[in-house]
Order: C-alpha cells, then structure tokens, then sequence
C-alpha cells in the first residue's frame, strides 16, 4: 500500500466521521464528551490509547496503572456563550499492579436570562452538571490491564424559582494494551447505562420520575511514533439504546522541540484545534506540565484550554 493510497484512506475516514457526527450533543451527559487535558484537545481528544498526564482515567481508566506516581491534574475551559468547564482528577498507583483515582468534573452556563410571561426581566440564572467520578484499574499481564469509572451525576435546573434536579449513577469500562514495539491499543466503553433520573412533582401537579439515558460511546484507539511525531487516533460509534445516532473518528498528533517543548494539533468531535505544552521542573526535575489548547467550535466560536498536571 503505498504512502499516497494511504493519506487517501486516512482522508476519507475524517470525512466520514465528520459527516455522520449528527447532533448526538443534544443528547444527556454532553458535558462528558467535551474533553478535559489542554493537551488531549489540542490533538483532536484522540486520547482512548494515550496516557495523560494528570486524566488519565477520563480517557481509559485502565491506562491508569501504567503511571508510575502519584498524578494531580486542573483542568479550566474559557468558553464562548457564558460557558463554563472545570475538571480536576487525582490517580495514585496501588503496589504491585493496580491504581485507584478520584476526579471532579463540572459543566454548566450563567447569565441566563430570565424573564416573566410578559416578557420582563427577573433574574440571572444558571444550570450545572457535575460528575463525581471513583476509578480503578488493575494490571493482568506486564502489557495488559482493565480499569471502570463508576459517576455519581447530577443535573440542577432552575424552573419555576425551583432547583429541579436529575441524578444517577453512570460506568466507564476500558482496556490497555502496550505491544513490544511501543505502540498503544486500547478499547473503551464510556457512559454504560448512564442516566439521570427526574422527579418533576415539584414543578407539576401530575409529576413523575422519568430517566434520560446518556449514549453510550464504544471506542477503539491506537498510538505511534512516526519520525518525531506522536500520533494518536480512534474511532467509535455512539449508541442511544440499540439505534445508532453517530460515528466518531479523531486524530491528532505531538512534535516535541528540544527536550521539554511540544506543539500539537488535532482533528475531533467536529472541532479543529492546536496546542502547545511546556515540562517544567516545580518541585522535582520534570515533575510539571502546564498545557494550552485552541480549539475552534462552529458555530460556537473558540475555546481556550488550560491544564496544570504534577507528578509526586
């Protein structure tokens, strides 16, 4: 196969995969397909196969025991619309061959308008989700391990001058693997019979409870060096039940300058982005990441990423 049949095929798989990104953000749980790391969306979020200094169990919570310290990670989106986005994860490693991680993630937006049936201004609102999110994972061979994310969710919305609420309790499941030529592979499953559950008695006479379900996502994803750069990519299907409702293919890839620079760019969930990454020394040699990330969202405007990762 040759280099030019080969960036033909890699060609027509992003064009497929932006073409059949439907409008799965309208589904429940967006704010978990967003991204976290700076460093991660810089490259398209192609990360199922990548370990990430500081989220790694956002990704795949089986690369976790691949992580040799104890990894904090802040995660802030400045974001176009009155948009906001926080995530903040801790993973430490649990001889000889397990890890075990903690993460907050927080989404919402403020500055709503409120106003009466006649149109007069009220209030400024806001809404939020947040995922409380328990990792673990566990090394079955020397190359090969498995790891869940168990979430805690929970959905506020104000109605009425009620805070409604939705809850649940939603699983990620994801597997590792490190081939003998360095290369990663991975496959995950996020957002397993994810779901909130509403109870609307508050705001209606005849109130019920009802579950929205979250989609689930099944990836694939792969890692490699090619001459100086580091490329990442996967690929995957989104389902709501047993109906598909969109296909995914992201890449993106690293080209690391002298020894603690790194420039990056990406292509994924229809939105185009470059970053760059610096390793610094904070309290150890190279214990230190600090990361930033353009990313471009049609027709929301541009985002700007800032992660702060440390080993220890």
């Amino acid at each position: 196969m040759t280099r030019h049949f080969k960036i033909q095929i890699l060609f027509l798989l992003l064009s497929l995969g932006w073409i059949n990104g439907q409008s799965y953000a309208s589904f429940a749980g967006s704010f978990l397909r967003m991204g976290s790391s700076a460093r991660s969306m810089a490259m398209g979020s192609a990360f199922t196969a990548e370990i990430d200094q500081g989220f790694a169990a956002y990704h795949n919570p089986a690369s976790m025991v691949f992580l040799s310290k104890r990894q904090m990670g802040f995660s802030h989106h400045l974001l176009p619309l009155d948009r906001r986005f926080t995530a903040t994860n801790f993973s430490t490693p649990l001889p000889p061959g397990a890890s075990l991680g903690l993460a907050w993630i927080s989404a919402g937006v403020d500055k709503i308008d409120g106003r009466t049936g006649s149109g007069q201004h009220t209030q400024y609102l806001s809404t939020s989700e947040d995922a409380f999110m328990i990792s673990f994972a566990q090394k079955l061979f020397p190359w090969f391990s498995a790891g869940i994310n168990v979430k805690i969710l929970r959905h506020q919305l104000p109605i009425n001058e009620v805070d409604l609420s939705g809850k649940g309790i939603g699983m990620d499941f994801g597997i590792f693997v490190q081939t003998n030529s360095g290369a990663n592979l991975a496959f995950m499953i996020q957002d397993l019979n994810s779901r909130y559950q509403w109870k609307t008695d508050k705001i209606f006479e005849q109130g019920k409870v009802y579950a929205e379900q979250f989609p689930t996502i099944y990836r694939l994803g792969t890692t490699l060096q090619y001459n100086d750069f580091y490329i990442v990519g996967d690929g995957g299907v989104l389902m709501n039940a047993s109906e598909v409702i969109g296909y995914t293919v992201r890449l993106g890839t690293e080209y690391q300058y002298l020894d603690n620079y790194y420039l990056r760019a990406g292509l994924g969930n229809r939105r185009m982005s470059v970053g760059v990454g610096l390793d610094w020394s904070f309290l150890k040699e190279n214990d230190a990441r600090l990361d930033y990330a353009f990313v471009f969202e049609n027709p929301a405007g541009a985002a700007h990423i800032f992660t702060y990762a440390i080993s220890f």
